[in-house]
């Protein structure tokens, strides 16, 4: 089977845990922050976890990560 090319988008944004999760960080943290809540702000500092049916699709994009 031929090597299988990593998407290059992918790979700066994503990374898979040990237990075979996708982490990822959030979005909506660039820019327009006054209009925010803080709770907003402070949950989005956190990584989060790719969802399931979004994890399958992302694992193709980056093969050996």
């Amino acid at each position: 089977m031929p090597k299988l090319k990593t998407h290059s988008a992918s790979k700066k944004r994503f990374s898979v845990t040990g237990s075979g999760k996708i982490k990822m960080g959030h979005a909506f943290r660039r820019h327009r922050l006054i209009s925010k809540t803080k709770r907003a702000k402070v949950d989005n500092r956190s990584t989060a976890y790719a969802s399931d049916a979004d994890a399958s699709n992302i694992k193709k994009l980056i093969p050996y990560k």
